[in-house]
């Protein structure tokens, strides 16, 4: 697909489908060419999201042990090829799609076999879907706004089977808070939270007082965009801010000491409800809470947007002792003040503070920035 193959009478179907933000009762690809379509600008943006988490894993030095992958609700099959492509095709043995279109299915297939040629590469059976059996990783992209209720309980089991989950959604603030219940849910039961959180204990987001606030960031699209005409063009067609993608994600993995029986999975199961409407999420087993780990207890991870004033820079911090709101002094620290203003990088820091103030700071993965 190039530019000069685009159907722009597509992509504007295909846009009015994603603004109705209700689930979808059967599928919305027509052909393959709406894949191809898709696969070349909104799943491109969406691929950018994940390369921004997957930036944020290695500067938190993570990657998944299991060889096998299932890309669940997979459509194009950006997500899947953007992780593999990060981690190496030698790292997996195979990749198992899987969407309730076949078109989709075959697209993302088709796709993923031609960028991987030596991996296998297959769609899922109900047999597969329906088994106990392990999955290594899970792939789940932007789905929440469409599950039905049905599928989110089919969702929710085949998260019990995985040894690692990476899950990227739209940053909305309904969308955000319903990946949080996920997250209370799979905390426990064997799993830990890699990102982005820098700690374990319940999701602070769920605190009284803080319905307002979301788990939320911002990927950098590629600087040289903006120098290109046509995605000016797709821009403003389909009325995008191409400047920032707003996402939420979870990564996940199985703590293997803590690990529970497959009879504890399915009292977890039993124990959990997803109800998307709910303002906090329902508690697991207290036998099922795994432990906060130690190592990262003085990390922090900015959330949303830091704002910038005259005098000082602001931002939300989530750490292990929850969300608060700090401030860097410009004239204390101009160059951390300057770096929060320009960096791309995922925000990801050990301050030093004196209360709400924030004196100094290094960013994970880089040297020391005071």
């Amino acid at each position: 697909m190039t530019w000069d193959e685009i159907d722009w009478s597509v992509l504007d179907r295909l846009r009015a489908r994603f603004l109705s933000e209700t689930p979808a009762s059967e599928p919305y690809w027509q052909s393959p060419d709406d894949l191809a379509n898709y696969d070349f600008t909104y799943g491109e943006r969406i691929g950018w999201k994940w390369d921004q988490v997957l930036r944020e894993l290695s500067i938190r030095g993570w990657s998944p042990t299991g060889r096998t992958v299932l890309d669940w609700g997979c459509g194009s099959g950006v997500a899947s090829r953007r992780v593999i492509a990060h981690f190496g095709a030698s790292a997996f043995e195979s990749l198992t799609v899987w969407d309730h279109s076949p078109l989709a299915c075959d697209f993302a297939a088709q796709a993923a076999q031609a960028a991987f040629s030596t991996l296998r590469v297959m769609q899922a059976t109900p047999g597969y879907l329906d088994s106990g059996s392990r999955i290594g990783l899970l792939i789940i992209s932007h789905v929440l706004n469409e599950l039905p209720t049905g599928a989110r309980d089919t969702l929710r089991l085949l998260a019990l089977r995985a040894d690692a989950i990476l899950w990227v959604e739209p940053g909305t603030h309904d969308i955000s808070r319903q990946l949080g219940g996920f997250r209370e849910q799979l905390r426990g039961g064997g799993f830990r939270v890699v990102a982005p959180c820098t700690h374990e204990n319940e999701c602070p987001m769920f605190a009284i007082g803080r319905e307002r606030d979301w788990c939320h960031f911002f990927a950098p699209p590629p600087s040289e965009i903006f120098a290109d005409s046509n995605w000016v063009k797709f821009g403003q067609r389909a009325g995008i801010d191409l400047r920032g993608l707003p996402y939420a994600f979870l990564a996940l993995d199985r703590n293997h000491a803590a690990a529970v029986s497959p009879v504890s999975d399915r009292r977890m199961v039993a124990a959990a409800t997803l109800d998307p409407n709910a303002e906090s999420a329902p508690a697991l087993p207290a036998a099922a809470v795994t432990p906060p780990t130690t190592g990262t207890e003085d990390l922090s991870r900015v959330v949303g947007r830091v704002e910038h004033f005259k005098p000082y820079a602001r931002f939300l911090n989530c750490d292990a002792t929850g969300l608060t709101d700090l401030e860097v002094p410009k004239r204390a620290n101009p160059a951390l003040y300057k770096e929060l203003e320009r960096t791309k990088a995922p925000l990801v820091y050990r301050w030093q503070r004196d209360g709400a103030k924030v004196v100094g700071g290094q960013r994970v993965g880089i040297e020391t920035t005071d």
